[in-house]
């Protein structure tokens, strides 16, 4: 039986940046916002933008207050899920 190579010495796997989020300055602040891949949306969402369903498998953004607000120990407990539309029309 062959032995597996060593993790160490394999090349590293190249990095997911889509799992990562990326700051954007709206006016009511600047936020954290990770998109959603359509296979990841695995629960459905009220869209705080026009208050309609994200169904399972809709791709959509999540996005949080980069300061959390009054009474948030951290802006996490804010995380909205949106439509990707509705977030872009935001200013």
């Amino acid at each position: 039986m062959a032995r597996r190579v060593s993790k160490h010495l394999r090349p590293p796997r190249p990095l997911d940046t889509s799992r990562h989020a990326h700051r954007e300055q709206k006016s009511a602040g600047s936020f954290l916002v990770r998109s959603v891949p359509a296979d990841r949306a695995e629960k459905r969402y009220t869209c705080p933008g026009c208050s309609t369903i994200i169904p399972v498998g809709m791709a959509h953004v999540v996005a949080w207050p980069e300061e959390p607000g009054l009474g948030f120990s951290s802006g996490l407990e804010q995380r909205r899920h949106w439509h990707s539309h509705c977030w872009r029309s935001q200013r």
